[in-house]
């Protein structure tokens, strides 16, 4: 399997360093795109170690920055023929931030991070995944998005840049579930755009895993408590890593493009009725999300957002 290339961005903790080891096992070239080349260095030891797959690569990649982002890719070429597989894992969500956080290109850092980072870095590796026989992108999506069920949640595309710092307070729940409806409204038009060079576009609702000590250790005191009691019960990350793995080599999946799939691997579909018993239903099960990512509206207005802002196109 080492022709096979796989790319993971955040492959260093959580959920991005359990499906490096999962592809690693199962005999895949991994690139893993990190931030933290000191953390980085040590997890891929760990996993060469452990797999004995030597061909487990590291490249930097900070995913809030346009031009590591470029710097990154142009790397990747440099070294490797083609793409197979390419999993947007990497995420801001900084528990207790308070203040808001501008990227190098002055974009708020939830938005730079998990909406138009993940947005350039795919538009730069169209042509090696194009390349590729079987070519998939997975984006990792989250249950937070159901939050967006509230009529009244809109995303505040007026506050990217933090404009309203001095009128809004800084939410960061709020941020994250935000930019993480934009990038499923970016998937279902990535999708749409890739069909014709035969690249698969779907994301992957998260669901809760056991978060490590360092992130709850962020919290206040209340989530804090809480994240240690759900954390008693909450599965291991590779639950989630089987789950990008699957969608992203089995058959199953293979002619599947433009979805959101959850943690049962079913497909999920936009709600039809958003009140009454059905909202209900629509909370607190894992079969329908919001009716407002599927808004065309809103699809061409973050759509047209993104590639002003990273000077790209599909």
């Amino acid at each position: 399997m080492n022709d096979k290339i796989v790319i993971i961005t955040g492959a260093n903790s959580g959920i991005g360093k359990a499906a490096t080891l999962k592809f690693a096992t199962e005999g895949y070239r991994v690139i893993m795109a990190c931030r933290n080349m000191e953390i980085s260095k040590a997890v891929q030891k760990e996993i060469m170690d452990t797999t004995k797959n030597t061909h487990i690569d590291l490249i930097e990649l900070d995913v809030s920055s346009f031009h590591s982002i470029r710097t990154f890719c142009a790397a990747f070429k440099g070294k490797y023929p083609h793409l197979d597989i390419l999993i947007n894992n990497a995420a801001y969500l900084n528990h207790g931030e308070k203040e808001y956080k501008l990227s190098p290109e002055h974009i708020e850092l939830s938005f730079a991070t998990n909406t138009f980072g993940p947005f350039l870095l795919t538009s730069l590796l169209v042509d090696p995944l194009a390349k590729s026989q079987d070519p998939r992108v997975l984006n990792a999506c989250t249950t937070n998005i159901k939050h967006f069920f509230d009529p009244n949640r809109k995303i505040e595309f007026d506050n990217l840049r933090g404009e309203m710092r001095d009128t809004r307070p800084y939410n960061v729940y709020k941020m994250y579930g935000d930019s993480k409806m934009a990038l499923l409204m970016l998937t279902f038009k990535m999708a749409e755009v890739l069909k014709s060079k035969g690249i698969k576009v779907n994301a992957l609702q998260i669901n809760r895993v056991k978060l490590s000590k360092e992130t709850i250790n962020k919290m206040h005191s209340y989530w804090r408590i809480l994240a240690w009691a759900q954390n008693l019960i909450n599965p291991l990350p590779s639950g989630m890593a089987d789950h990008c793995y699957h969608i992203c080599t089995s058959d199953q999946f293979k002619n599947v493009t433009g979805q959101l799939i959850n943690h049962k691997r079913e497909i999920v579909k936009p709600s039809t009725t958003e009140k009454g018993f059905t909202q209900l239903k629509n909370i607190f099960g894992s079969s329908s999300y919001p009716s407002y990512g599927t808004n065309p509206q809103n699809i061409e207005l973050i759509w047209k957002l993104s590639t002003t802002l990273t000077k790209t196109t599909f």
